[in-house]
């Protein structure tokens, strides 16, 4: 029988109570599903990106203890890859919107006793331009509130600081002009916020799209016109609408498989909670390009999900 090895990156800059804590939660439990288990902390940014891109091909699985930030920085090491392992997600971050869109639990050791026993699912890739993204890519009110956010608001009340940051972006949102070519049609549009999706939750709030998946080969468009807090309370609170449903005086949705963003003036673009990217940009879907491990109960796992 061919031994299993696994690579576990974690952020080796969190406060060393939190790490112990994590990883003697989630260590005992990954070490009995592999025959070799390396542990490797990140030190400085661009550590985990490296440590992926330089993987062996004997490594049959990568598990990321860390946040959002921890997990875009390994898959944009991974994706390029001949040979890619196959990928677990242990959320270590503030909002961990990915591991949420996966159906991870939120709990360390249950998290990892869930991934022991998980399915391998293909998951579809973000391409852009200059980098890849597993969950989202967007401009305007999104960027805006990344930027705002005080970092000693994230270090004291967590999740909570994406929304006070919303908050004073909101007060300031101006629309922008934006024209899209998706899979070869031309759209003109003003927004104060485009999100290209793959996942399902941005600063832990669930993004309710009906027919959503991680693995249909297309990616999820969606414009916000209105900036008034009462338009975001709306879109957050409805139940899975479908295109067809949208208010199209303040919100609109597409699908595509290749996207082409320009505005008339640079934007920057958060790609999965990171500012790297910024208009003109190319998004293609790189349709089930990435394994991952995903709990075996959960809806992403159900053979329906896959075909």
């Amino acid at each position: 029988m061919k031994k299993k090895k696994a690579l576990l990156i974690y952020n080796g800059n969190a406060g060393q109570k939190k790490i112990e804590k994590t990883l003697g939660a989630a260590v005992p439990i990954l070490s009995q599903y592999v025959d070799e288990l390396v542990i490797k902390p990140t030190k400085k940014e661009t550590d985990a990106e490296e440590f992926c891109e330089q993987l062996d091909e004997d490594v049959n699985y990568l598990f990321i203890l860390g946040g959002d930030g921890t997990v875009h920085s390994c898959i944009n090491g991974v994706a390029g890859l001949h040979k890619k392992p196959a990928i677990g997600i242990l959320p270590g971050g503030t909002c961990n919107d990915i591991s949420r869109s996966l159906q991870i639990p939120q709990q360390i050791e249950q998290a990892a006793h869930a991934l022991t026993g998980g399915e391998l699912v293909s998951i579809d890739l973000l391409k852009t331009d200059q980098q890849y993204a597993l969950n989202f890519w967007g401009i305007g009110l999104i960027t805006e509130a990344s930027e705002n956010i005080r970092e000693n608001e994230k270090a004291v009340i967590g999740k909570l600081s994406y929304f006070t940051s919303a908050l004073r972006t909101l007060s300031r949102a101006e629309p922008f002009e934006v024209e899209m070519l998706i899979d070869g049609e031309k759209i003109n549009d003003k927004a104060v916020m485009l999100l290209v999706l793959n996942g399902h939750f941005i600063g832990t709030n669930r993004i309710p799209l009906a027919n959503h998946m991680m693995n249909d080969g297309l990616a999820d468009i969606l414009i916000c016109r209105n900036p008034s807090l009462s338009a975001f309370k709306e879109l957050l609170a409805l139940d899975d609408k479908s295109a067809s449903e949208f208010d199209k005086d303040d919100l609109s949705f597409y699908q595509g498989k290749s996207i082409e963003i320009t505005t008339k003036q640079e934007m920057k673009a958060d790609t999965d909670g990171e500012i790297y990217t910024k208009t003109p940009v190319k998004i293609e879907v790189l349709k089930g390009h990435l394994q991952m491990i995903v709990p075996a109960d959960s809806a992403i796992a159900r053979p329906s999900s896959t075909d």
